[in-house]
């Protein structure tokens, strides 16, 4: 089978691998899309994840789709369509029994945090565990299926925001997960939405994805203690302390966007005099199944997708996917025979 692999810094080759079989509780997947995300930038053109250095080779990915090729128990037909919730939970710890995406021990597809390496979905054919299986919903197109996982990500920072009904919500940054968090905010409930970006571009998907307001920060900035609650997606510093500044004495702040496993300076000044609550957001816990439901609901937040590569081109998607001007969410497929 092809499978895209990882080995280094700007190391991405597209290479033939043994067919992997499935075990007792265990499903083969037929992949069909896997969409690019932030991690796996990261592990191409940097070689790492923040902390996590790709030391062997990986095939990234986690936000895939496709079909059961092979279910040895025979629960799971030949041909349904699925999308795979990537996490294997770890072992449960004192305090945050409800939490097991938060669980010590667990991995996640297209991982380099574990070793051996988590090895991800950018493959032909994928085995997981039956329980990571979602089966999809009649009309939902099994390629824009690959949105569940990162739609999954931004539902779980609303859930981290609280109640957002009636809420007036900034979403900081319009990359995918930004335009997603838009989409979940919208879906919770919240009464008006602004997002805000440096680049013209991404602003432009967000208008077209139901934005009430957009602010290019780069040539105007955001207003003071507007918001009720911020879905700070971008990760960069500057964003994080604009955040700050733009929410409500006693609003909430949401990090959804990853940052660098470095100490990086951010004003806390107003977080102190206006008590404000910031909360931290890693992936989700069983957000993928209502996220499910919102793509099959609305087949208009596929528009998230841009661009779609076929796997021998994988060197020019992750070059595409970079380029946030250039394009929202990039996804690589696969054949469509099943």
């Amino acid at each position: 089978m092809r499978a895209a692999i990882i080995e280094g810094k700007d190391q991405l080759d597209v290479v033939d691998l043994p067919m992997p079989v499935p075990g007792e509780g265990q499903v083969r997947v037929r992949v069909a899309a896997v969409g690019i995300c932030g991690s796996d930038l990261h592990y191409h053109f940097e070689g790492a994840n923040g902390e996590y250095v790709v030391k062997e080779p990986l095939i990234p990915g986690h936000e895939l789709s496709g079909w059961v090729n092979e279910d040895p128990s025979g629960q799971l037909q030949v041909g349904e369509p699925v999308t795979v919730h990537p996490a294997r939970f770890g072992a449960s710890v004192d305090g945050i029994e409800d939490a097991a995406h938060l669980w010590p021990g667990g991995s996640y597809l297209g991982s380099a945090a574990t070793t051996p390496h988590t090895q991800g979905g950018m493959s032909e054919f994928l085995v997981v565990e039956r329980h990571m299986i979602r089966q999809l919903p009649a009309g939902l197109s099994v390629e824009d299926a690959a949105l569940a996982e990162p739609l999954g990500v931004a539902l779980h920072g609303a859930t981290r925001a609280g109640d957002l009904s009636g809420r007036r919500v900034l979403v900081s940054g319009a990359g995918p997960i930004g335009l997603l968090a838009l989409v979940a905010a919208k879906a919770r409930g919240a009464a008006h939405v602004t997002v805000s970006d440096v680049l013209a571009a991404p602003l432009a998907r967000a208008t077209e994805l139901g934005a009430d307001t957009t602010v290019q920060v780069s040539v105007e900035a955001l207003p003071a203690e507007a918001f009720d609650v911020v879905l700070e997606c971008s990760g960069a510093a500057v964003a994080i302390s604009a955040a700050v500044a733009a929410v409500r004495r006693r609003g909430t702040v949401v990090q959804v966007g990853m940052v660098p496993n470095e100490a990086r300076p951010i004003n806390l000044a107003p977080f102190i005099s206006k008590e404000v609550t910031m909360v931290g957001s890693f992936r989700f816990l069983e957000e993928i199944d209502e996220a499910i439901t919102l793509l099959a609901a609305d087949p208009g937040i596929a528009r998230i997708i841009t661009h779609r590569f076929p796997i021998d081109h994988v060197r020019e998607a992750f070059a595409v996917a970079r380029d946030s001007e250039q394009s929202g969410k990039v996804v690589v497929t696969f054949t469509d025979e099943h």
